[in-house]
Protein backbone atom coordinates (compact mmCIF):
# COMPACT_ATOMS: atom_id res chain seq x y z
CA UNK A 1 0.00 0.00 0.00
CA UNK A 2 1.44 3.38 -1.00
CA UNK A 3 2.11 6.19 1.42
CA UNK A 4 -0.74 8.24 -0.03
CA UNK A 5 -3.11 5.27 0.18
CA UNK A 6 -2.27 4.94 3.87
CA UNK A 7 -2.86 8.67 4.30
CA UNK A 8 -6.27 8.37 2.62
CA UNK A 9 -7.23 5.52 4.94
CA UNK A 10 -6.10 7.58 7.94
CA UNK A 11 -8.10 10.55 6.59
CA UNK A 12 -11.18 8.39 6.16
CA UNK A 13 -10.82 7.11 9.73
CA UNK A 14 -10.73 10.68 11.07
CA UNK A 15 -13.60 11.88 8.86
CA UNK A 16 -15.71 8.88 9.84
CA UNK A 17 -15.04 9.31 13.56
CA UNK A 18 -15.80 13.03 13.41
CA UNK A 19 -19.02 12.34 11.49
CA UNK A 20 -20.19 9.71 13.97
CA UNK A 21 -19.31 11.89 16.96
CA UNK A 22 -20.80 15.02 15.42
CA UNK A 23 -17.50 16.86 15.82
CA UNK A 24 -15.01 18.56 13.56
CA UNK A 25 -12.41 16.47 11.77
CA UNK A 26 -9.97 19.38 12.17
CA UNK A 27 -10.41 19.32 15.95
CA UNK A 28 -10.01 15.55 15.98
CA UNK A 29 -6.85 15.87 13.91
CA UNK A 30 -5.34 18.22 16.50
CA UNK A 31 -6.17 15.77 19.30
CA UNK A 32 -4.72 12.79 17.39
CA UNK A 33 -1.58 14.58 16.17
CA UNK A 34 0.60 13.76 19.15
CA UNK A 35 4.31 13.33 18.73
CA UNK A 36 4.91 9.93 20.32
CA UNK A 37 7.95 7.82 19.73
CA UNK A 38 6.63 4.66 21.37
CA UNK A 39 6.09 1.34 19.58
CA UNK A 40 2.36 2.04 19.22
CA UNK A 41 2.87 5.55 17.79
CA UNK A 42 0.75 6.33 14.77
CA UNK A 43 1.82 9.76 13.60
CA UNK A 44 -0.52 11.72 11.40
CA UNK A 45 0.85 11.78 7.86
CA UNK A 46 1.38 15.14 6.14
CA UNK A 47 -0.91 14.13 3.27
CA UNK A 48 -3.60 13.23 5.82
CA UNK A 49 -3.33 16.73 7.27
CA UNK A 50 -3.63 18.23 3.79
CA UNK A 51 -6.70 16.12 3.00
CA UNK A 52 -8.43 16.85 6.31
CA UNK A 53 -7.78 20.58 5.91
CA UNK A 54 -9.12 20.50 2.35
CA UNK A 55 -12.25 18.50 3.17
CA UNK A 56 -13.02 20.66 6.23
CA UNK A 57 -12.44 23.92 4.32
CA UNK A 58 -14.67 22.82 1.43
CA UNK A 59 -17.17 20.65 3.32
CA UNK A 60 -20.20 22.80 2.56
CA UNK A 61 -19.59 22.67 -1.21
CA UNK A 62 -18.61 18.98 -1.09
CA UNK A 63 -21.85 18.11 0.73
CA UNK A 64 -23.83 20.18 -1.80
CA UNK A 65 -22.27 18.14 -4.59
CA UNK A 66 -23.10 14.89 -2.83
CA UNK A 67 -26.68 15.99 -2.29
CA UNK A 68 -27.00 17.07 -5.93
CA UNK A 69 -25.36 14.05 -7.61
CA UNK A 70 -26.10 11.21 -5.20
CA UNK A 71 -29.46 10.68 -6.83
CA UNK A 72 -32.02 8.96 -4.68
CA UNK A 73 -30.03 9.48 -1.50
CA UNK A 74 -29.91 12.35 0.92
CA UNK A 75 -26.94 12.90 3.19
CA UNK A 76 -28.63 11.38 6.24
CA UNK A 77 -29.50 8.15 4.43
CA UNK A 78 -26.01 7.49 3.11
CA UNK A 79 -23.98 5.15 5.31
CA UNK A 80 -21.39 7.21 7.20
CA UNK A 81 -18.44 5.38 5.64
CA UNK A 82 -19.78 5.94 2.11
CA UNK A 83 -20.55 9.59 2.82
CA UNK A 84 -16.99 10.17 3.96
CA UNK A 85 -15.42 8.23 1.09
CA UNK A 86 -17.41 10.51 -1.22
CA UNK A 87 -16.21 13.59 0.68
CA UNK A 88 -12.60 12.51 0.34
CA UNK A 89 -12.95 11.51 -3.31
CA UNK A 90 -14.75 14.71 -4.30
CA UNK A 91 -12.13 16.83 -2.56
CA UNK A 92 -9.34 15.09 -4.47
CA UNK A 93 -11.16 15.28 -7.82
CA UNK A 94 -12.20 18.92 -7.59
CA UNK A 95 -9.47 20.58 -5.54
CA UNK A 96 -6.30 18.42 -5.77
CA UNK A 97 -4.86 19.68 -9.05
CA UNK A 98 -1.74 17.50 -8.82
CA UNK A 99 -3.76 14.26 -8.88
CA UNK A 100 -5.36 12.50 -11.82
CA UNK A 101 -9.11 11.96 -11.34
CA UNK A 102 -8.76 8.27 -12.14
CA UNK A 103 -6.39 7.78 -9.23
CA UNK A 104 -8.76 9.55 -6.84
CA UNK A 105 -11.65 7.41 -8.04
CA UNK A 106 -9.64 4.16 -7.85
CA UNK A 107 -8.48 4.99 -4.32
CA UNK A 108 -12.06 5.74 -3.25
CA UNK A 109 -13.24 2.44 -4.76
CA UNK A 110 -10.51 0.54 -2.94
CA UNK A 111 -11.62 2.09 0.36
CA UNK A 112 -15.27 1.27 -0.43
CA UNK A 113 -14.48 -2.35 -1.34
CA UNK A 114 -12.38 -2.79 1.79
CA UNK A 115 -14.70 -1.03 4.23
CA UNK A 116 -18.20 -1.05 2.78
CA UNK A 117 -20.25 -3.17 0.38
CA UNK A 118 -19.93 -4.06 -3.29
CA UNK A 119 -23.07 -2.04 -3.93
CA UNK A 120 -21.46 0.95 -2.23
CA UNK A 121 -18.40 0.73 -4.46
CA UNK A 122 -20.54 0.78 -7.60
CA UNK A 123 -22.60 3.69 -6.30
CA UNK A 124 -19.52 5.69 -5.24
CA UNK A 125 -17.98 5.03 -8.66
CA UNK A 126 -21.05 6.49 -10.35
CA UNK A 127 -21.14 9.63 -8.23
CA UNK A 128 -17.39 10.31 -8.46
CA UNK A 129 -17.42 9.61 -12.21
CA UNK A 130 -20.15 12.20 -12.67
CA UNK A 131 -18.28 14.76 -10.55
CA UNK A 132 -15.12 14.12 -12.59
CA UNK A 133 -17.00 14.72 -15.87
CA UNK A 134 -18.50 18.04 -14.74
CA UNK A 135 -15.74 19.38 -12.49
CA UNK A 136 -14.76 22.15 -14.92
CA UNK A 137 -18.29 23.57 -14.73
CA UNK A 138 -18.57 23.46 -10.91
CA UNK A 139 -18.54 26.95 -9.45
CA UNK A 140 -16.36 27.06 -6.36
Amino acid sequence: MSSRSKARKQTLDLLYEADIRGSSAADLLVIRDVADDGPDARPIREYTKLLIDGVVLNKRKIDELITTYAQGWDMDRLPAVDRNILRLGIYEIVWASDLDDGIAIDEALTLAKDLSTDESAAYIHGVLGKISMIKESISL
